[in-house]
């Protein structure tokens, strides 16, 4: 699995801990990482709207499998991500919740807060949280008797969804594309995209783009 990592202005200086622990659990699962959003106060700037924008790209290119976003309350990650189709985020606070959602939802994002609650062992729950995301199998329910009507449930919001949002390049035409732009300027997510991405269509409108 490949999985993004991404923060933003508000929280920047709390990348390297959060990138730290990312690492360390993405190589004990045999995973790969990438660390496209900011690294620090003064790296490309990007605010939740631009994290939301990078988080679409990289999962409807298929570029990445998973992104762990995030900003001060986690809140504005989570509704900037689930603002666009491809994208199922969930709110991740501690690892029971990243357990559940990997389970019931079986999304392919999680929004933390950065900075709300975010204090002493700060570390470990990121460290928790993301062993609970990744461990084992994901959409086997909980609990297990529940299963069924679960797969069932998220697979007709997942249609839902697909059915009131536009054709997703259709979408990206439809915003401003200064936020595009901006999104798309810093060089580990050029380098992840590129590298990775699995849509023609999405690459040659980013390429477009720069």
């Amino acid at each position: 699995m490949k999985i993004a990592l991404m923060n933003e202005f508000s929280q920047a200086a709390k990348n390297p801990i959060v990138w730290q622990q990312l690492q360390d659990v993405a190589k004990d699962k045999n995973h790969q990482a990438f660390n496209v959003g900011m690294d620090g106060d003064n790296d490309h700037r990007l605010t939740y709207i631009h994290l939301g924008i990078i988080a679409s790209l990289l999962l409807n290119s298929k570029a990445v499998d998973f992104v762990v976003t995030g900003c001060g309350t986690g809140q504005g990650a989570l509704m900037a991500a689930n603002a666009f189709p491809g994208v199922v985020c969930g709110y991740c606070i501690d690892p029971s919740d990243a357990y559940l959602f990997a389970q019931i939802n079986n999304g392919n994002a999680l929004a933390l807060p950065f900075a709300k609650g975010f204090g002493w062992g700060a570390e470990l729950n990121v460290k928790y949280i993301l062993e609970k995301a990744f461990d084992g199998e994901k959409g086997q329910g909980y609990p297990a008797d529940r299963k069924e009507s679960q797969v069932t449930n998220a697979g007709i919001l997942n249609q839902l969804k697909s059915a009131v949002a536009k054709d997703y390049i259709d979408a990206l035409k439809a915003i401003d594309p200064e936020l595009i732009k901006q999104a798309i300027g810093g060089a580990r997510f050029q380098e992840c995209f590129f590298a990775h991405s699995q849509d023609e269509d999405i690459a040659a409108f980013v390429n477009s783009m720069l």
